[in-house]
């Protein structure tokens, strides 16, 4: 409904003026009133494209918490969650309030969390009209009788507000706070959308498990014909986005679920997918959904048009659009599904010593969980020359308030009361690391899944892998055989062997921030050092 429509809201416990605001906006408005104030231009799909400036991703060293009697003792305080004092919070909050004053800025009602009894309503407030046209694409949509009532959290993102770190205790410029007592998240100094969505995905992500035993989940999920939800965990690179995209499964959500005793929902309203290399062959729900509507950031135009070059990376690989879920044809709405069949975490293994597919007993899955890992490979981000083993909690350690141990006794509880089947599923490389092996192809992987998916994996023997314990399938449908124990893959075993124990002994050594916490169950996971004979 239009703004001649809607009446502005009393925003005075904000230390905002609403003669200022444009309030609930609709689609066509934010991006006039985008291209009004040049923040961009139009695609020739329709999207509004857009550049975000300095920061072209989310900046985890300028995220802070406030500490304060509600996180004193609750948040899991060290690099991923930095201390920020009540009194700094406040100061800034009236500068950037203030700031916003002078300005004409946006004002959004909007909700995350499809499934109703974990509602959350949230007013976002920005400098920017495509910021506020982000929220509109990526939060759950209010109908306009349903707006009036003053939202429970709000964040505010002044752009081009710059703090000054030794009078305002940030470490730079730019910052994002979350005050869980105040229930406001401030940013300011960037206008990289990115930090919108993963300020609020930080608050679920203390509310839920702590006070409501929801799991909160930085994962996709879909759902089939039958009713048979699948949750896919897996960090950057590792298919996540291109595995759960089934056209044969409804999709809940690329990103941010939650899972209760009877469901699991989506925590959003839309999708933030990369664009690096998109095509209409690879990807086809989600180039088909960059259209009016939608948001481009940081791409690029082939030269003299408006057709963008998904291909070109000069201002970042981190390219990424934002649409509302109903873009794509497939997609569940209200986006809620009943409880998982399948969990899936997937990794890009560069050793080449995972398996392609594995089953996982109840303390594997909350070790491999707690463990989260991946490798990043040359071109993922600048400066990787050479693979790099990395291991991020909970398949999100950056968005994680809790410790995370909170985050894998909820997950194990859950699968032990809801008889899940958990698989590893490695996307990376077979027959050699790096550089010597391949890159295990698409077309087997999602063999592999819908084997799983349809039951037949469980049809089927399993051998165990010597060193990591997992259950390998011996046969899978339309999968060559060879293919199903990594270490037949290689041409000197000896070396398999080898890297198998150095993997091993990463794994290990990561856990060793854990010990205080484990559970046996866990202990026992743990992978062998196994005797090499030469």
């Amino acid at each position: 409904m239009s703004k001649d429509f809607l009446q502005n809201p009393d925003l005075s416990y904000l230390n905002l003026s609403s003669g200022n605001a444009f309030y609930q906006l609709e689609v066509p408005e934010m991006v006039e009133e985008a291209l009004r104030n040049e923040e961009g231009t139009l695609a020739d799909s329709g999207a509004l494209a857009v550049d975000t400036g300095k920061f072209t991703g989310r900046s985890p060293k300028d995220r802070f918490i406030v500490f304060d009697d509600i996180t004193r003792d609750a948040v899991w305080w060290g690099d991923i969650n930095i201390q920020f004092s009540p009194e700094n919070f406040n100061s800034l909050f009236l500068k950037v309030t203030d700031y916003l004053n002078t300005k004409r800025f946006y004002v959004r009602d909007t909700y995350a969390c499809a499934n109703e009894e974990y509602k959350t309503t949230i007013r976002v407030v920005t400098e920017k009209a495509f910021q506020n046209l982000f929220a509109h694409n990526m939060f759950l949509r209010f109908e306009a009788e349903e707006l009036g009532e003053q939202p429970e959290w709000t964040i505010i993102a002044a752009t081009d507000f710059l703090a000054n770190p030794e009078i305002d205790g940030t470490r730079q410029s730019n910052f994002t706070i979350l005050n869980f007592t105040k229930k406001i998240i401030l940013i300011g100094g960037s206008g990289y959308t990115g930090e919108i969505k993963k300020g609020i995905f930080s608050v679920l992500n203390f509310i839920l498990p702590e006070q409501r035993d929801v799991l909160s989940m930085h994962c996709s999920a879909n759902v089939g014909k039958e009713g048979d939800t699948a949750i896919f965990f897996g960090l950057s690179g590792t298919g996540k986005t291109t595995l759960s995209a089934d056209p044969e499964r409804g999709l809940i959500g690329d990103d941010e679920h939650g899972w209760d005793d009877s469901s699991v929902f989506n925590f959003e309203g839309g999708c933030y997918a990369k664009c690096v290399d998109l095509t209409v062959e690879t990807e086809p729900q989600i180039f088909n959904a960059i259209k009016f509507g939608s948001l481009l950031e940081n791409t690029n135009y082939f030269p003299g048009s408006r057709k963008v070059d998904f291909s070109n990376i000069e201002k970042t690989e981190n390219t990424r659009v934002a649409y509302p879920l109903n873009y794509i044809d497939h997609a569940v709405l209200p986006s809620v599904a009943g409880l998982p069949k399948n969990i899936f975490f997937l990794t890009a293994d560069a050793c080449g010593v995972l398996p392609p597919i594995s089953k996982l007993s109840t303390g594997q899955a909350m070790f491999h969980y707690i463990s989260g890992y991946t490798a990043k490979v040359a071109g993922t981000e600048a400066g990787i020359l050479e693979p790099q083993l990395t291991f991020s909690a909970c398949f999100g350690k950056a968005f994680l308030p809790l410790h995370p141990i909170r985050y894998a006794e909820l997950l194990g509880a859950k699968l032990k009361k809801h008889k899940v089947n958990v698989w590893l599923v490695n996307t990376g490389w077979s027959g050699g690391g790096y550089g010597v092996g391949k890159r295990m192809k698409l077309s087997y992987t999602r063999a592999m899944i819908t084997a799983a998916l349809n039951g037949e994996l469980e049809k089927v023997d399993f051998t165990e892998h010597p060193v990591f314990g997992l259950k390998m399938p011996m046969t899978c449908p339309e999968v060559p055989l060879a293919i199903l124990n990594p270490k037949n893959t290689w041409p000197d075993q000896q070396l398999y062997d080898i890297k198998a124990n150095e993997l091993a002994v990463a794994f290990i050594e990561n856990f060793k921030q854990f010990d205080a916490f484990e559970n046996e169950e866990m202990q026992r996971s743990l992978p062998k050092i196994n005797e090499i004979t030469v």
